[in-house]
């Protein structure tokens, strides 16, 4: 499998294929994924406040997630019907496509948004950071054209690295450590990164938009399931608080559908270096809209961290005499 770093010539350019394999392309995508991902941290946040979800209300946080999910994925499915894809799954893949939208949405949030509520902000986005190592170490053991080299070490490192910087100051910051707070998290971080790498062979006899869809359409149907069974409510409905789930529900397709097609024509050690990004895009998202200084040093030294790390990663490796 290749990570090309050259250009395309123009008997390619028309190839979906060479297209996802071409450097510039990937990381430029995987870039904007990040962004979008990054950009549901102060998204939520405005969502919680619109539709008066307390951050102890672990239920109705369910039942915010479940509507964005399930949203995102009837879009992808209509976007599917549209483009003339034929949205049966073949039988031998439906278990595991149903399997993947109850582990990566539905398992994967319970695990995030008990945590969150156990710890603190600035733990859970170091901690969720991990998910990046975990993606590098599995693809090392399963992929066999995706070995762990002192590069892929270093670049995730200068990553994680990055992470910390941004938390820097941050409150709540310790050495503490809890199996419902920072270890949820963790499990959180584990349950995407082995999704991802799931979801990567389910692809391969999968459309990934059509499998997308319906990944994120029963995860969300999921999620919605175990807000209702534990009395959660979304009140304050208007059209700012529709018009912002509407806007959570395209960025999750949109981001979850390019990546899906990104991960199944790269090699995933050399996507989840980027993962690094989402904590960054979000502290700086989030500033940018509370009126905080954006360019405060520990955002700057943050995303030149992660910056130099993706370098080190996605770097053409020098030919061999």
């Amino acid at each position: 499998m290749s990570f090309s770093g050259s250009a395309l010539s123009p008997s390619q350019t028309l190839h979906p294929a060479n297209l996802y394999q071409d450097r510039r392309f990937v990381v430029g995508m995987a870039v904007l994924c990040c962004l979008l991902w990054g950009s549901a941290f102060p998204a939520v946040k405005a969502g919680y406040a619109l539709l008066h979800v307390a951050k102890t209300d672990t239920a109705s946080q369910m039942l915010f997630a479940g509507w964005r999910f399930l949203a995102a994925g009837l879009i992808l499915l209509v976007l599917a019907v549209l483009n003339r894809k034929p949205l049966a799954v073949p039988k031998d893949q439906v278990a595991r496509v149903v399997g993947l939208g109850v582990f990566q949405t539905t398992l994967q949030y319970v695990f995030f948004y008990v945590g969150l509520a156990h710890a603190t902000g600035v733990k859970s986005s170091i901690m969720n950071a991990t998910g990046a190592f975990f993606g590098v170490i599995l693809a090392h053991f399963l992929f066999p054209d995706d070995r762990l080299t002192p590069r892929k070490v270093a670049g995730c490192l200068l990553g994680f690295a990055g992470v910390l910087a941004v938390n820097l100051g941050g409150k709540g910051l310790d050495f503490e450590f809890s199996l419902l707070g920072e270890g949820f998290v963790v499990a959180a971080a584990f349950v995407l990164a082995a999704a991802s790498i799931w979801g990567k062979s389910i692809s391969q006899k999968v459309d990934p938009m059509v499998m997308t869809g319906w990944q994120l359409s029963i995860g969300g149907a999921g999620l919605l399931a175990i807000g209702f069974a534990g009395g959660g409510a979304l009140t304050g409905f208007d059209a700012r608080s529709l018009a912002l789930l509407a806007y959570m529900a395209g960025l999750s397709a949109a981001a979850f559908a390019l990546w899906s097609l990104l991960i199944k024509h790269n090699p995933v050690g050399l996507l989840a270096v980027f993962n690094f990004l989402i904590p960054v895009f979000g502290v700086l998202l989030s500033a940018l809209f509370l009126h905080e200084p954006v360019l405060a040093w520990k955002n700057a030294a943050a995303l030149a961290l992660v910056c130099g790390g993706i370098w080190l990663v996605t770097r053409k490796a020098p030919a061999k005499p």
